[in-house]
Order: C-alpha cells, then structure tokens, then sequence
C-alpha cells in the first residue's frame, strides 16, 4: 500500500481535485463532536485540512512519508491551521492514541486497503478502543453489488486527464483492472502517462489491490470488534441505501 502511494503522491491533490461531495457529510458530523477527530489514511490532508478549516482539531495518521510531506508543505502555507491539525507517520495497526476520540473516520475507500480478514478485525478493535463512549465511527465504502454484478473485461479504460500542479503537464490516468469475486479483492494496474512540453510521454505504472465489502459481512465485523451498525446510506447526502447504490456508508458506534 504504501508503495502505490509514494508512486502516486506527486498526483494525488490534483487527480482528486474535484472529489468534494464527501465534505459536507464530514461537516455535518464534526458540527455534533464534543471531542476530538481522527482521519485514518489522512495521506495529504484533504479532509483533515477542510475540518480544520471550520474549527475542528483533528488528528491524522498515515504510513506514507510522500504523501504527509505533501500535507507538511500545504501546511506551512496555512500557519492559521498548525494549532488544529496534529499528524503522525505510523501504522495504524501499531500506533497508540488514547482513548477518546468523539469521530474516527475511514473515508474514501480506506478500508479496502486492509485485504485480509486478520488485519481488518485488529485495525477495527484498535479504533473501538479509541473511541469515546458516545463517539462515532464513519467508513466510506464503495457499494460492491454493482461491481459484481457488471461483465469483466481487461480493457484499458481512460479515467481521466488533469494538469499536474507541479509541471504544468498533462496527465492521462488509464487503467487495467482484474476481479477476483472468490477473494472479494480488485486489482488494479493504473497508469499515468505524462506528457511533457514536447508531446514525450513519461509513464508511471502503479499496481494496486483493494479488498471489496458486503453489508451482511461488515455488520459482522463491526460486531466482532464491539461496534453496533447504526446506519448505512447510499450516498454522502444520506440517501437511501439500495442495490445499486455509488456508495455504503456506515455510521457505527460502540457497544
């Protein structure tokens, strides 16, 4: 995991420059938190900088150096928001916090990057311990039924083209992906083809697997490690969860 972010981190901000429509729903959690917020995978603090920007103090974690110097930089630029926001390079299967965040947080498709069944139950009782009494614990997920339920095909898919903050280049992101459905894990080739000034192409390949959720699977999961699944919605905006919902996002709380 941490190979595939270094791979990428120089693209990261831009890439993902429109991915926006999950912040209001963090708003609207954050505006009833009495205590502290955790961002688990905080990488360059695109939803730890927008919470700090209202107020909150919210501490991140990730394993990635790239990606949080990414986040030290933009800080250094915002010296208004040092005082809110508090990061450590860690695993977050070894890191020790205290007990007593009100909000921990998986957002986008963190969860995925846990694989195996061992590391996903160890990584849900170490937030279980963190969390306050009356705290909340949110994942962001995306819906697996439509993905299992679509035709496979080892096409090389364009998934969209931006301008790298850094060079001015264009970057074409493509990408070749495989679906394991026994093992419930996708892996996916993405490939960043920029060109430079003089139309050269520099490509950079970077490998990744995510592990796919089910609800009945998760709800046990949860349960294993002293959480209660109190709701699921299908969007950001709490929707309805349906079957062919974008997303499963789960609030859950403990005991």
């Amino acid at each position: 995991m941490a190979a595939f972010y270094s791979t990428v981190a120089r693209f990261y901000d831009a890439e993902n420059r429109d991915k926006t429509d999950d912040l209001a729903m963090y708003s609207r959690l954050a505006a009833d938190c009495a205590g502290g917020i955790l961002d688990i995978g905080c990488g360059t603090g695109r939803v730890l900088i927008h919470l700090a920007q209202e107020g909150h103090r919210v501490c991140g974690i990730d394993n990635d150096r790239r990606m949080l110097d990414r986040l030290r930089r933009k800080l250094a630029l915002m010296p208004e928001l040092q005082d809110k926001i508090s990061f450590v390079q860690a695993d977050v299967l070894r890191h020790k916090y205290e007990r007593g965040f009100s909000l921990i947080l998986l957002t986008y498709n963190a969860l995925m990057h846990f694989r195996e069944q061992e590391s996903q139950i160890a990584l849900l009782r170490r937030l279980r311990g963190w969390l306050a009494d009356d705290g909340k614990l949110v994942i962001d997920l995306p819906n697996a039924g439509p993905v299992f339920a679509s035709e496979d095909t080892d096409a090389l898919t364009l998934e969209r083209s931006f301008i790298d903050d850094e060079s001015g280049h264009m970057i074409m992101l493509q990408s070749v992906s495989a679906l394991d459905r026994a093992a419930q894990l996708l892996h996916i080739d993405w490939i960043y083809d920029e060109i430079d000034g003089d139309g050269a192409v520099i490509r950079y390949l970077a490998p990744h697997t995510l592990r796919y959720f089910f609800l009945p699977e998760l709800r046990l999961l949860l349960e294993r490690c002293g959480f209660t699944l109190d709701e699921v919605y299908g969007n950001t905006e709490d929707g309805a969860y349906v079957a062919d919902s974008e997303r499963m996002i789960v609030y859950a709380s403990g005991g």
